[in-house]
């Protein structure tokens, strides 16, 4: 049982840090507390995949000699496509903040209450 919670430890944090996000977006009022428990969000899935794509005893994909075969070798996708998860929630967290900024100076709020009464105002 040990061995089963040190090999999978891991993923359990990733699970708890993915789980905050949806608790975040539910449960907070502030807009800026749900965006940053979306982040929180795509922070979990890219480093769930990012340990998934980890190999144990691999190296680096780069030609060594004397290591032949792709056992011997990390997958280097996983990690070229989370680098591009991380410039598209990058983009998204720039697109958004700058759409919380207008609708502050449009409304004066950015709590969800107050700015659902003030838009059906």
């Amino acid at each position: 049982m040990k061995e089963f919670f040190a090999e999978y430890f891991v993923y359990w944090l990733i699970f708890i840090l993915f789980m905050l996000g949806p608790y975040g977006i539910i449960f907070k009022k502030n807009l800026v507390k749900k965006l940053m428990a979306m982040n929180i969000m795509q922070v979990a899935v890219i480093l769930f995949f990012l340990a998934l794509g980890q190999k144990a005893g691999g190296t680096i994909p780069i030609n060594v000699p004397g290591l032949v075969g792709a056992v011997n070798y990390i997958n280097p996708l996983p990690h070229a496509l989370m680098l591009t998860a991380i410039v598209v929630s990058l983009a998204t967290l720039g697109v958004s903040l700058s759409l919380l900024l207008l609708i502050q100076k449009h409304y004066g709020v950015l709590e969800e209450d107050e700015l659902l009464r003030r838009m059906n105002q």
